[in-house]
């Protein structure tokens, strides 16, 4: 006898998870009313304060996907998108080490779904929320008059989306091995910030050939945020990278598997912590 399909019902739960998973951050995110401002000051220091010192001394060539000279507060934008995506990865993904340490993680992954739904909940939460900021700070850049056409608005959409999620995919399979809260010190140094300098973000990468920084030109198109920052900075101007998209989508791929491998209670972070003392 054939048995009845499981998959309306396993659908009906998925969302039930992703709604209960997106209400819990923005919850959160209401509540913690600094975390907006927290994420918009640092790329709207470097639009008010570094592009505006570069003002009249550094201009980008006519490259794709511009057509005509362009100013330095222009060109970061795209670059400070990226930066705001990998912050609010971070943010996500600290909640996760917060979790485990109150034991909230247990409850969330011992959940009647699979892992993979339920971390795939949490990425896309929290790739929802980093987009959102996104848009607040396209909205304020027009006081810097840094402006876009009204329909770049709708097309950066799915590059922000790409974008997020390969960000965030990477802090979650971080958050596997930060044991702690305060360790994400730590990795905002050696991950956050050197994915931000050594990427197209604040300068185009044939300058730094152009300068002779062979090195830092190949690590810096290594990079995954390189292409997340291209692939914005294309979309804003109605165009499409191949390039950048495929590299985009297949890491996020890349860093959610080794994310769901880390939380495996098999081989991963669940494991390696081992069962709760017993009291005697």
């Amino acid at each position: 006898m054939a048995k009845t399909p499981a998959a309306p019902g396993q659908v009906t739960h998925t969302l039930r998870a992703l709604r209960a998973v997106t209400t819990r951050e923005i919850l959160k995110f209401v509540q913690q009313r600094g975390r907006l401002l927290s994420a918009l000051v640092r790329p709207l220091m470097w639009l008010a304060v570094f592009a505006a010192g570069f003002y009249n001394v550094f201009g980008v060539s006519i490259i794709p996907p511009y057509k005509v000279y362009i100013t330095y507060q222009v060109y970061i934008v795209p670059g400070l998108l990226g930066i705001i995506l990998l912050f609010h990865g971070m943010q996500s993904s600290l909640s996760m080490v917060y979790d485990r340490e109150m034991g909230v993680m247990r409850l969330l992954l011992t959940a009647p779904l699979p892992r993979w739904v339920l971390l795939g909940c949490k990425l896309a939460a929290g790739t929802a929320l980093s987009v959102i900021t996104c848009y607040v700070f396209l909205a304020i850049c027009i006081f810097f008059d840094v402006t876009f056409d009204p329909i770049a608005w709708l097309e950066v959409l799915p590059a922000l989306i790409m974008s997020g999620l390969m960000l965030g995919a990477l802090w979650l399979f971080l958050s596997v091995y930060i044991r702690q809260v305060e360790n994400f010190a730590g990795a905002m140094n050696f991950v956050m910030f050197p994915m931000f300098f050594f990427s197209s973000a604040l300068y185009p990468l044939w300058k730094l050939r152009e300068g002779g920084s062979e090195l830092i030109y190949y690590v810096a198109l290594a990079n995954p945020f390189t292409y997340a920052v291209e692939l914005i900075r294309f979309a804003l101007y109605s165009q499409f990278e191949p390039v950048s998209a495929a590299v985009v989508t297949g890491a996020t791929v890349l860093f959610f598997l080794l994310a769901v491998l880390g939380y495996n209670p098999q081989r991963g972070m669940i494991r390696r912590t081992g069962p709760a003392p017993q009291p005697a």
